[in-house]
């Protein structure tokens, strides 16, 4: 499970570690890591997916802990705010490795080992910006959009070969993404719903091998409103934000 120092990653550990499930917990924070581990009795190992062969390495140390991997959790994610014309190139490309790149190569390291066993299930926390797009979060609207078409592809192609795929799209969530990013969340609607919250419902979403999750459900219908009348979305998003 990436992710799983804090936020939506550490309640989830929390959750499957209640379930009697055993975790590899990947993250960048040892510290933070040492206190979930000890929290779930679970293993840790700390590096940054963002590095080159770093997937490897997590997906050699999870075969060699636990054996079998039958749920890959994607939940590592790094945010971004501000004018887009103002974000440097650096910054750009980082989002890009954290948000993008590193689950596709830690999916694709851990994948052939579930289609040799015919049985797995992956779960990939996105966001609603990449479904709707968030003025403001150009780029991290963008990398989160890749999630959505990864899923979807990738859903299509190991149809019919024992695994899920599942991709949990949450609005804004209580977690310390914000103060990471170096903006607060100032908006006073929709107000934050908690990790746990989150973490509750795309782990049942998983079990079920359900496609998507969105969290809160009413995410869906200004999805459904952006593809139908997209006119009308764009003036409430206008004045809501």
């Amino acid at each position: 499970m990436t992710g799983a120092s804090s936020g939506i990653g550490r309640e989830a550990a929390l959750l499957l570690a209640a379930g009697g499930c055993r975790s590899l917990l990947v993250g960048r924070n040892g510290a933070a890591l040492d206190e979930v581990a000890a929290a779930t009795e679970g293993h840790r190992i700390s590096v940054d997916l963002s590095a080159a062969g770093s997937e490897v390495a997590v997906a050699s140390r999870a075969s060699e802990l636990l054996g079998d991997v039958d749920l890959l959790v994607c939940s590592a994610g790094l945010g971004a705010a501000g004018p887009f014309d103002m974000m440097s190139p650096e910054a750009i490309a980082e989002l890009v490795a954290v948000n993008v790149l590193s689950p596709m190569a830690l999916v694709r390291a851990m994948l052939p080992a579930m289609l040799d066993r015919g049985q797995g299930r992956i779960l990939i926390v996105g966001s609603i910006a990449g479904a709707l797009g968030v003025r403001g979060e150009v780029a991290y609207s963008a990398t989160k959009a890749a999630m959505v078409g990864f899923a979807d592809a990738l859903r299509a192609e190991v149809a019919g070969r024992g695994i899920t795929v599942t991709l949990c799209l949450p609005g804004v969530v209580d977690t310390p993404f914000f103060h990471r990013r170096g903006a607060p969340y100032v908006r006073r609607w929709p107000r934050p719903i908690p990790a746990a919250l989150v973490a509750e419902r795309m782990l049942a979403a998983a079990g079920r091998g359900s496609a998507e999750v969105w969290v809160p459900g009413w995410l869906l219908g200004a999805v459904r409103v952006h593809g139908a009348v997209p006119s009308l979305y764009r003036r409430l998003a206008g004045v809501f934000g």
